[in-house]
């Protein structure tokens, strides 16, 4: 079927999106088709209304799905990007999907019936007068011939019919099973939203439970640890002596016991959402393979194979139609009257008599069997068609259940999303308890760390005013050497007016005290104030520590030097620093996070811990055994100096004694030369050790060779010569480069010159010597430093590089949880932004609907005060003033349904009233007549009840007997009450049987007096013992009574006796 036809373009909204001229349209509650032509202008309104026309689906009934999307009624075609050629939508019934709709009935088809044709006449036609029998038997054939084809041709007819019809309950089979499929697809879509919702719920609930949990367990714990660490001296004030007193224990308590009791309530209510949750998912996913069916593809398969069938009745139809024409043939042709010899009329029934057989035996059958094989068919479609509509139907009521299911369930996560952030600011305060001790013990290690920086930073400050110093004083030298070089040709008061003349300023680095407050701790006392089982263990390892600005780092430690302090005592207050810093940091991140002893981070965190208290001290026993390397550097180096000047004191003496001997020519020039030539060396030697030169190793290994070489030549030699002694020393120092050479015949040179000078002999040797020892001993112990400074800084410079790294893998790791965490905010904010626009737009909503509620009570009071007129006279009129009253006061387009409906209401109810009035009066005499009948029908029923009371009594009379021996159940019994007004059986065996009290009660009710004697039918009986109890009293064994009612010895057996009510059984005494 096709709608109305409407002009096709662009769509309006969306100028490049091209649009279809059709739109296809299922119902999916029994599979019809629609085709409609329109553009995107037309409304979905539109269409349901034609549909509407078409099945009579009512519009407010009918549900629109394309994709995974619900079409709104009052769109256009084009917010869809619809109508498309390839695209269909599907139509679902509101009515059907509520859960009392009725089943879908079966399909009724009407299916052609193959008529019964009448045999053929075998009367031959009046032009054929001839007397051949073969001529009348192609005649015959013939007439068959036309037989075969009419019956062949209904056959075909209806075959085609059923067929049709199959091909239709395979088409709407598999329209219907894509409407299950989109069906699928939204239900699926939406627990998929669900279940994104559950598991991100059930994430952030598991991280919770167990910090809250943890919270609670350790609470007593985190009082105890904090009630154990008592605040020193300086620090106790009156109600303040541990820090347990910086909280209010008895408040925390009371606290910690309603968060407790919130946290089991909420775990509750959290299991419970879980296994609904569960039972929610069975239920979806038994839908979604319920809602499977693939039987389409089979159908279609069997679509083919039978269109098979009707194409051979097709061909058989065909050759039928051939051999008609071809016995008419031959029937004309031997009813010539010039018939050709050739021509013989027993050889055309021969052949036609062959096509004849084939016509029964094999046309004729396969028509009727192709026939019999789609009407199976059909069966089968129709069966599948009929099992297609009822899961259908079942299936999309189950959908609509399991999205209202899924919708409650959003709702309850949103609730309990709102009670996980009550339950987190709930235990706010109980993370106070956990954080004090971090806090605690990261401001005593913060008071260690200021007092390290403290004197770092004043080494800084000393360094920074040592290099101003030496930058002042190069500046002062390169200006004199400017006034030397250009004063002698410009005048000195004309440099003076160009300021040539003027000095930097002495630069005086002043920084004002600070940080006098802090306590006199160092690291030890943290430990001892704060122990590590104040805080437990924490998440937070040494390892995640990065450096931050809060640490002071030194770039290069060589660069620090402070006045009066070691180097490495500015080493160990860097790494204290660093140290108090880091644990800071730790205990900053602990106190955020939480703890958790019993994990294995918590393990893994106490060890972690512990290699790093190894790796400090081991780094400090080895920084206190580097000083003792030294110190043992020292004397040794003290030693071997000493040895020299002892060595020296024997040259000095053996100079001496060949002075007086009487070499004093060559003995004054060797000595003047020895003098000069360490007075050269020395200069040599505090050039290369001037400062911003590093000195060199050859250099100052060359300087001990000399040395050593200078006192084996003097001790070797017996008669040294000054030109031998200046001979080795300069074979010695010629080890040292071009450059040094220069230098050496430099001093050769002064020290020919101090040799004229005629200086005394023993003085200058005396002093050379010592200056000599002074200078060795110098130069050995900047090497020997040195050599130590070069390994520890290549030492040190190997463990930072692979810190560096370390720590530029922490900070990577660190920004991008960073940029996941500020993800995870934005999708917060633009979550909750989505929720307060939703909200909003509810609450305007809302606001619509109050006003309009507000309206419509108003309405209603004025109804009801209509209803409530006495009378339905006063009814009928109060309405129609409402109704004129609506009339006048309403609106245009505003209350005009009301208004129709009261009118309506008005008129109805003045026909009713005037019915009514009618009634009334047939009601009263119908009432008459009544009254006549239930008075004569009162005195039948009365009269047949005496006379069935007679039959009874006189049936039971005849087939009962009151047993007076041994009782049994289903017996009739007589009791008697005795003289304490208990009920005793008539028996012949003098047996203790009584009356139950609910029987006595029983007939009781039905007397006014208390009955003499009552008989009745047995329903029970229970034997009973009497025994004797410690206060003496007699108690039944086995009795439901607490006491012995009927007066019996002790060891006696009764028996008390529950029975029925027998009609006109219970007779009193006149008395």
């Amino acid at each position: 079927m096709s709608g109305s036809t409407l002009t096709s373009g662009e769509d309006p909204a969306n100028p490049g999106v091209s649009l279809g001229r059709k739109l296809l349209a299922h119902v999916a509650e029994n599979g019809n088709s629609f085709e409609f032509e329109c553009d995107g202008s037309t409304t979905v309104e539109a269409i349901g209304l034609s549909i509407q026309s078409l099945t009579g689906i009512p519009l407010s009934d009918q549900l629109f799905l394309y994709g995974y999307n619900s079409l709104d009624l009052t769109q256009p075609l084009s917010a869809y990007k619809l109508p498309q050629d390839d695209s269909e939508v599907f139509l679902y019934n509101k009515s059907r999907l509520h859960a009392d709709s009725p089943l879908p009935g079966p399909e009724i088809i009407d299916i052609p019936i193959n008529p019964v044709l009448p045999p053929p006449s075998v009367t031959p036609p009046l032009e054929t007068n001839s007397s051949d029998p073969a001529l009348k038997a192609l005649v015959s054939y013939e007439h068959k011939f036309r037989y075969h084809f009419q019956i062949s041709n209904s056959i075909y007819g209806c075959t085609k019919v059923k067929f049709e019809v199959c091909k239709r309950l395979v088409r709407e089979t598999q329209v219907q099973e894509r409407a299950l499929e989109t069906a699928r697809g939204t239900l699926e879509v939406t627990f998929r939203k669900l279940l994104f919702r559950y598991n991100e719920f059930m994430k952030c609930f598991s991280r919770q439970h167990k910090a809250h949990a943890e919270l609670l367990a350790n609470f007593e714990r985190d009082l105890e640890r904090l009630r154990r660490v008592k605040l020193p001296t300086y620090l106790q004030r009156e109600g303040r002596r541990s820090l347990v007193d910086l909280v209010k224990e008895n408040e925390l308590r009371k606290w910690a016991e309603a968060c407790a009791v919130s946290h089991r309530q909420f775990e509750g209510k959290v299991f419970q959402l879980k296994s609904n949750f569960g039972e929610l998912k069975r239920r979806v996913e038994n839908l979604f393979e319920a809602m499977i069916a693939n039987s389409a593809k089979d159908l279609d398969t069997s679509v083919k194979e039978h269109q098979r069938l009707v194409n051979e009745q097709r061909s058989i139809m065909q050759v039928l139609s051939k051999d008609v024409d071809t016995a008419k043939k031959r029937v004309d042709e031997c009813s010539r009257p010039n018939l050709s010899a050739s021509l013989r009329p027993h050889d055309a029934v021969s052949a036609v008599g062959r096509i004849y057989e084939e016509h029964e035996k094999t046309h004729l059958p396969n028509m009727y069997s192709f026939d019999e094989a789609i009407s199976s068919f059909l069966e089968k479609c129709k069966a599948n068609k009929n099992r297609m509509n009822h899961l259908v139907h079942v299936s999309m009521q189950r959908v609509k259940s399991a999205q209202f299911s899924i919708k409650d369930t959003m709702n309850e996560l949103h609730a309990f999303q709102e009670v996980m952030g009550h339950q987190d600011r709930d235990f706010e305060n109980l993370k106070l308890v956990s954080g004090i001790g971090h806090a605690y013990r990261a401001c005593l290690a913060e008071v260690v760390r200021r007092r390290s920086n403290f004197k770092l930073y004043m080494g800084l400050a000393g360094q920074l005013a040592e290099r101003l110093a030496t930058e002042r004083e190069t500046e002062i030298r390169r200006r004199e050497g400017f006034l030397r070089t250009w004063g002698r040709y410009v005048p000195h008061d004309m440099m003076a007016q160009m300021g040539l003349f003027d000095t930097p300023s002495q630069c005086n680095v002043n920084i004002s005290p600070f940080d006098g407050d802090l306590l006199k701790i160092d690291l030890p006392d943290v430990e001892r104030l704060a122990p590590l089982s104040l805080v437990g263990s924490g998440l937070g390892t040494l390892s995640n520590i990065t450096k931050t600005d809060e640490l002071s780092e030194i770039d290069d430690s060589d660069s620090v030097t402070i006045e009066g302090t070691s180097r490495i005592e500015v080493e160990n207050a860097k790494l204290k620093a660093e140290l108090a810093s880091a644990i800071v940091i730790i205990c900053g991140l602990n106190a955020e996070v939480g703890f958790f002893e019993t994990s294995e981070n918590g393990e893994q965190f106490e060890k972690t811990l512990k290699e790093m208290k190894e790796k400090t001290d081991e780094a400090l026993a080895l920084k206190d055994g580097y000083a003792n390397h030294l110190e043992s550097m020292l004397n040794s180096k003290q030693e071997q100096c000493n040895s020299y000047e002892k060595r020296i004191k024997e040259l000095e003496n053996k100079l001496s004694e060949r002075y007086v001997q009487g070499q004093r020519d060559t003995g004054f020039k060797a000595l003047e030369q020895m003098d000069e030539s360490s007075s050269a060396t020395s200069a040599f030697m505090e050039k290369i050790t001037a400062p911003g030169r590093q000195p060199s190793k050859n250099i100052l290994e060359g300087g001990d060779e000399n040395m050593i070489d200078l006192i084996s030549g003097s001790n070797t030699n017996n008669n040294p010569s000054a030109e031998s002694t200046r001979n080795s020393m300069d074979a010695s120092m010629n080890q040292t480069g071009d450059a040094e050479k220069e230098e050496r015949l430099e001093m050769r040179d002064d020290t020919a010159a101090a040799g004229e000078a005629g200086i005394d002999q023993h003085q200058v040797l005396e002093e050379a010597v010592m200056e000599l020892k002074r200078d060795i001993e110098e130069k050995m112990n900047l090497l020997e430093e040195a050599e130590e400074k070069i390994r520890v800084f290549s030492e040190d410079v190997k463990s930072l590089r692979v810190e560096l790294e370390h720590s530029r893998n922490l900070l990577d790791e660190s920004q991008m949880n960073c940029a996941h965490l500020e993800n995870c905010l934005h999708e917060a904010r633009e979550e909750a932004r989505i929720n307060k626009c939703a909200a909003e737009r509810r609450a305007a909503e809302y606001e619509a609907l109050r006003s309009s509620a507000l309206k419509i009570h108003s309405l209603f009071e004025r109804l009801r005060g209509c209803i409530t007129a006495p009378g339905v006279p006063g009814l009928a009129d109060s309405l129609r003033s409402l109704s004129l009253s609506l009339a006048s006061s309403s609106k245009k387009d505003e209350g005009d349904e009301f208004h129709q409906c009261i009118k309506v209401l008005s008129d109805k109810v003045g026909f009713i009233s005037r019915q009514s009035a009618d009634l009334l009066e047939q009601c009263s005499r119908m009432e008459t007549t009544h009254s006549h009948l239930v008075r004569e029908l009162e005195e039948k029923r009365e009269l047949i009840r005496n006379l069935y009371a007679k039959l009874q009594l006189e049936k039971q009379a005849s087939k009962e007997k009151i047993s007076f021996g041994r009782l049994e159940v289903h017996e009739l019994a007589a009791f008697v009450r005795n003289s304490n007004g208990k009920y005793v059986a008539v028996n012949r065996n003098h047996l203790n049987y009584y009356l139950s009290d609910e029987s006595v009660a029983l007939f009781t009710e039905q007397h006014s007096t208390q009955p003499t004697y009552i008989i009745g039918q047995i329903v029970h009986i229970e034997r009973c013992v009497v025994q004797c109890d410690m206060s003496g009293s007699r108690s039944g064994s086995g009795s439901r009574f607490g006491l012995n009612p009927y007066n019996l010895p002790v060891g006696s057996e009764y028996f008390v006796v529950t029975v029925a009510l027998l009609p006109d059984t219970i007779r009193s005494s006149a008395s």
